[in-house]
Parts: C-alpha cells; structure tokens; sequence
C-alpha cells in the first residue's frame, strides 16, 4: 500500500514539474517575442506610400508598387489634385475643384480610320492628341502615321485644337533627336495648339530593339526629343503609364517637362503631378467607327492652346 502511495506521490510530483517547465519555457517565449517586437518599433523605417490606394501629398520617403520598393522623387512635384473633385459623366472623366477645369479630349491614330471630325466635335470632344508617327521596334524605321495629315487638317476645320504623339522605339539620343526633327518637319506648316509628345513604350515582344534598354538612357532619350521639340517653339511632353514612369524611368531626370499620365481607375493614384491623363481606352466617341469601337479618352488639366511652353515654365 506504501509503495502504491509514493508511485503517485511520485507521478504528481513529475505532472507539477511538466508544468512549471512549461510555463518557464513559454514565458521565456513570449518575452522574447515582446522583446522582438519593442525592437522593430524602435528600429527606424522609411514611410510607404501603396499607390493601389488613393494617393497621399504627406512627405513619404519611399513607394511600394508592384511588390518593389521605390525611392520618392523629392524634387518632383507631387499630385495635389483633390479626389472629391474627378467626377464621371457616363463613360467620361471631368474634374472640376472650382479652380481647375478639365478640358476633354482624345487621341488617336490610323487604327480609328476615317474619322467624321464634324460628329467628334458635335460630341464635346475639345481637344486631340493625333499620332504623327511611329518607329519600328523591329528594324528601327520611322514611318508617318497614315492618317496623321488628313485627322490634322479635319480636326482642325471642325475647330478642335490638337496636339501630336510619336510612338518611339528610340535607343538612343541620336535617335530620339531624329525622331523629334522628322515630326517638327512634318507639323511645321500647320497650326499646333497642344503638346508635342514623346510616347516611348515596351512592346510586350522579346524581340523588339528596345526590349532591353537601359532606364538612364530612357532617360536620356527623353531629354533629347523634348529639347529638340522645345528648341522649335512647341510644348513638349512626355506620356507614360504608372509602370513606366515608377520602374524605368527617373523622374527626376526629366520633370523640366509636363507629364501626360495613362491611369485607368476612377480616380488616379499616381503620386506625382500630371497635366493630362488618359483614363480609358474603351470610350466611346461619335463619328469613330460611328460610335461603336473603341477610342482613348482623355483630360487635359492646362489649357495648352492659351500657353507657350515659355509660359508654363
């Protein structure tokens, strides 16, 4: 009977001792973890902004976009439009904060066809970006936009400013000031009232010559098109869209230059200032394949036809 009672005499002891070495060792842990933690908050940590939300103006050191990690440009100018302010009409962005009016318009290429710019203005368009041109991203050659001329001329008889894109495939300066100087010939006997654009983009081709360009000489590229533009007494501007402009190119290296910015969501996100924004691409415009494809829509926040690029700078 005594050896029953120390067996579980015995057996309560060691239970008891499991136990407090439990608690020992989970204390342990979780000071630990308590300790971990008082670390990290007092370890400094650059703020993020996540441009998927609606854009802050607050002084931010960094950006995530796209699972990376960005430096915030200090010296570019930061987007302070108010998102109460973009409203949408149907299919149709406007933004209207009772200092700034937006100003609708589209762009366009030979892929619209024939257009009827009678109908186009009819609709409220009041400005258009017309492709003037493109590069090959494969052999590299310049070719005007077959439509380019008679959009210029019609758009203009129906009293529609207008503004001209080149897609460029550009690879280096000496090309993108080639590029620059074959439009200026080609828009030198009409009346420009908006910006001459530099639209470079990535094809999606693993093929194409631009596939791999260093972003310095993006960079680069851009600097030389938009001067040549500017040397020849028109508005330069440079297009982009968000992956574009946060993960090739260095905004700091070209904000001597208005931004045209290609967004498609309700209200644009983009931390930095832009002075035109492409909103869709699926719009819908009278007069374009009588109303019935697709067509970019767009807003321009500057009055471009009433400034010189002189003035805006």
């Amino acid at each position: 009977m005594n050896k029953k009672i120390n067996r579980k005499i015995e057996k309560r002891n060691s239970g008891k001792a499991y136990r407090f070495s439990f608690f020992i060792v989970l204390s342990i842990f979780l000071l630990m973890v308590i300790a971990t933690s008082a670390y990290l908050n007092l370890t400094e940590e650059p703020e993020r902004i996540y441009v998927s939300l609606p854009y802050k103006t607050d002084e931010l050191n960094q950006i995530l976009y796209r699972d990376k990690i960005i430096p915030v440009h200090k010296e570019v100018e930061l987007n302070k439009y108010d998102k109460s302010s973009f409203y949408m009409s149907g299919d149709r962005m406007g933004y209207n904060d009772g200092r700034i009016k937006s100003i609708f318009g589209i762009d366009v290429s030979e892929f619209q066809g024939n257009i009827d710019w009678q109908k186009v203005k009819n609709d409220g368009v009041e400005f258009a970006m017309l492709r003037a041109g493109f590069r090959g991203y494969g052999g590299g050659v310049i070719n005007i936009d077959r439509e380019f001329l008679n959009n210029l001329k019609e758009a203009r008889k129906n009293n529609i400013d207008v503004g001209v894109y080149f897609y460029s495939q550009a690879i280096s300066v000496e090309e993108a000031r080639e590029e620059a100087r074959v439009v200026i010939g080609w828009v030198m006997n009409y009346d420009i009232q908006y910006p001459v654009v530099f639209d470079w983009e990535f094809t999606g081709d693993p093929i194409a010559r631009t596939e791999n360009i260093d972003p310095s000489v993006l960079n680069d590229c851009a600097n030389a098109f938009c001067q040549e533009i500017a040397n020849a007494g028109y508005t330069p501007v440079i297009y982009f869209y968000r992956d574009l402009a946060y993960l090739y190119y260095d905004l700091s290296k070209i904000n001597s230059y208005d931004f045209w910015l290609a967004e498609y969501n309700e209200i644009p996100t983009f931390h930095y200032d832009f002075k035109m924004l492409q909103f869709t691409n699926k719009g819908r415009v009278e007069g374009i394949h009588d109303g019935e494809d697709d067509v970019d829509l767009n807003i321009s926040f500057i009055d471009y036809s009433r400034q010189t690029f002189s003035e805006l700078n």
